[in-house]
């Protein structure tokens, strides 16, 4: 199986090995160094200020993405959500779930943020700004300088979803002056699912320690208290810290460049390949985390080829994951990711299946 899925991605042996081991108890001197590496690593990674504290949450992005709006704004805010695709919907969602007072600004899916869409709203009194730097739903990169320079003007907080960015572009959190930014275990961290990483700078720890937040689990106050020592208020996923330990580890070895290079030369490799295919790359600005693609074949009935087809044909008769979407672009969208244990070889295994889809006549 080889699985191009923006997440969970490929895993190498030693990480899936590290996560077959016994789990040790983790309230010890020894865990909670461990912890500390991992904390001390993330911000490293992120391009984090000194004061800036990486907190560890048990749960998948989503949770980050509640936790970070609970914990940063009241109903005494007003907040810009950037609209992109489904993951920008959902900042959009927890906003009029936590009744923190918003305006969204909605793009087509595919479509870049531009200075245009943003001028309407200088100087209005806004005090936060949402995005999701990668909007892994359509593939779309936004443009950081842009948006923390709109950010800077105008003296906003600005909270990032970096989830499927993080590590396979690069970020700079306080060249940029994120104020929060948050991922997830399971994209170019390359490791299983349930663990999220949201790293605070000196503002948003201040904000966090003056909110009351309604809630038990979510109350970020905990974490930072906690953290300190090296631990979390709740039980968290051990094993997956362990192996994001390691993980880290290899790459603070390596360099992060080197790894970042090693994620932009997969995808440039697979964008190279796929030319000759009929497919249309469909994002205006891209990661290099993952590669949108829109079938522009015809079937012998007249019918337009299926993204979504595609998916269950490459899984089933293949054995290759790519990822699809849902609703009205299930049948246009599908998405091939760049993330983690995968090599050219992997890519030459995908371009050589749609290859003979296509001589079937399947594309």
């Amino acid at each position: 199986m080889i699985n191009f899925a923006v997440g969970p991605v490929m895993m190498d042996e030693e990480i899936r090995s590290l996560g077959a081991q016994e789990i040790p108890y983790f309230r010890t001197p020894e865990f909670s160094a461990l912890m500390k590496e991992n904390e001390t690593l993330m911000k490293q990674f992120m391009g984090a200020g000194e004061k800036a504290r990486a907190l560890f949450l048990t749960g998948s992005g989503t949770a980050a993405m509640e936790a970070a709006v609970l914990n940063l704004f009241t109903e005494k805010d007003r907040v810009l959500v950037v609209n992109g695709g489904s993951f920008g919907a959902r900042f959009e969602k927890l906003c009029q779930v936590l009744q923190i007072p918003h305006e969204t600004i909605y793009l087509e899916s595919g479509k870049a943020l531009r200075k245009e869409h943003l001028t309407a709203y200088e100087g209005q009194g806004f005090t936060g700004f949402l995005v999701n730097v990668h909007e892994t739903s359509t593939g779309v990169y936004y443009d950081m300088d842009l948006i923390a320079d709109f950010c800077r003007r105008n003296q906003l907080v600005l909270l990032v979803d970096a989830i499927s960015s993080f590590l396979a572009d690069d970020f700079q959190m306080e060249q940029w002056g994120v104020d929060l930014v948050l991922t997830g275990s399971q994209k170019a961290l390359a490791l299983p699912p349930g663990l999220s990483v949201l790293v605070l700078g000196e503002r948003a720890v201040k904000r966090v320690q003056e909110h009351t937040v309604h809630s038990i689990y979510f109350d970020l106050k905990d974490y930072l208290k906690d953290g300190e020592r090296g631990q979390t208020p709740y039980t968290p996923a051990v094993s997956v810290l362990i192996q994001l330990n390691r993980r880290l580890k290899r790459i603070a070895e390596k360099g992060l460049s080197a790894e970042l290079d090693r994620i932009r030369r997969q995808a440039e490799d697979f964008r190279e390949k796929i030319k000759s295919l009929p497919f249309e790359i469909m994002s205006e600005s891209l990661s290099f985390g993952e590669t949108p693609l829109h079938p522009t074949g015809v079937r012998p009935d007249g019918t337009p080829v299926s993204a979504y087809r595609i998916f269950e044909i490459l899984k089933d008769e293949y054995d290759i994951f790519v990822c699809p979407n849902g609703g009205a672009l299930a049948d246009r969208i599908f998405r091939v990711g760049h993330m983690g244990h995968l090599t050219e070889a992997d890519n030459d295994s995908l371009i050589s299946a749609l290859k003979d889809m296509q001589n079937r006549g399947l594309l």
